[in-house]
């Protein structure tokens, strides 16, 4: 898989999350994660990030090393390493996962089991993302990640 690939969203959010680490909310409702409260609590506990971009659309993503100034950093859980990143609406739940390449906006990359610390920039329509090994699981925002 390049480093670069481009996805579109209906719902202005990007999500990246192991699929191991949410599989828990496969059987709940596809729109779980709309709701404030389950979306931060998920956050908070280092299962999946979820960033709203400000607008639906097309975005191209680029993996990169490292990112200087990022606009949001989020520690996440990656017990399998097999990471999804990609629209939102995608998400584990409703009995689906992001796993048919077919049938999903995104792409699935494969990092070494860990706990990461993920970094993004957003540039219009860019975004640079990076994974960086950290000690930290857990996050403790009070708030959803909204870029406008």
């Amino acid at each position: 898989m390049s480093n670069t690939f481009s996805f579109m969203t209906d719902t202005a959010t990007l999500a990246i999350f192991d699929l191991q680490a949410i599989k828990h909310r496969k059987s709940d409702t596809a729109d779980w994660w709309s709701i404030p409260h389950d979306e931060l609590d998920e956050m908070n506990k280092g299962n999946i990030a979820f960033i709203g971009l400000g607008h639906d659309g097309f975005y191209t993503i680029n993996l990169c090393d490292k990112i200087d100034d990022p606009d949001v950093k989020i520690n996440i859980i990656c017990p399998s390493g097999d990471i999804f990143i990609g629209a939102g609406e995608d998400t584990t739940g409703g009995d689906l996962e992001p796993d048919d390449p077919q049938y999903r906006a995104g792409e699935i990359i494969l990092l070494p089991a860990g706990d990461y610390e993920v970094s993004l920039k957003k540039i219009n329509n860019m975004l640079y993302i990076s994974f960086i090994l950290s000690k930290a699981k857990k996050n403790k925002f009070e708030n959803v990640l909204r870029l406008d």
